[in-house]
């Protein structure tokens, strides 16, 4: 299996930046697709980007198109999360996971999880 641990949320105002990282460990790393989700408050857990397992493909939300982007570097064992013009209504707790199935939008398609980072955004 992989272990997954996020990094770099943080509070910012509207309109700023953050870049969030996912570390991974164990099983090879380049051989998952890997994803990022959310979760508000009171609110279920949403899919936000995908990559495949080579970085040749992305999947992202509507609202997140022209706003985030997501990569991965297999060397590093790592993917990023690149969220730019960010809103109020992006906080939430960001979730990196795992899947051994081609990228998809589908949570359930996702076997390892991270524990998230918390993401605020200031109006």
């Amino acid at each position: 299996q992989v272990q997954l641990v996020e990094s770099g949320g943080g509070l910012v105002q509207a309109g700023g930046s953050l870049r969030l990282s996912c570390a991974a460990s164990g099983r090879t790393f380049s051989s998952y697709s890997m994803g990022w989700f959310r979760q508000a408050p009171g609110k279920e857990r949403e899919f936000v980007a995908a990559v495949s397992w080579s970085g040749g493909t992305t999947l992202s939300v509507d609202s997140a198109k022209r706003r985030f982007a997501i990569w991965r570097d297999n060397a590093k064992n790592t993917v990023y999360l690149q969220m730019n013009s960010l809103k109020p209504e992006d906080t939430a707790v960001y979730y990196c996971a795992a899947s051994d199935r081609v990228v998809t939008t589908l949570i359930n398609h996702y076997d390892y999880w991270g524990q998230g980072t918390q993401v605020t955004v200031s109006s």
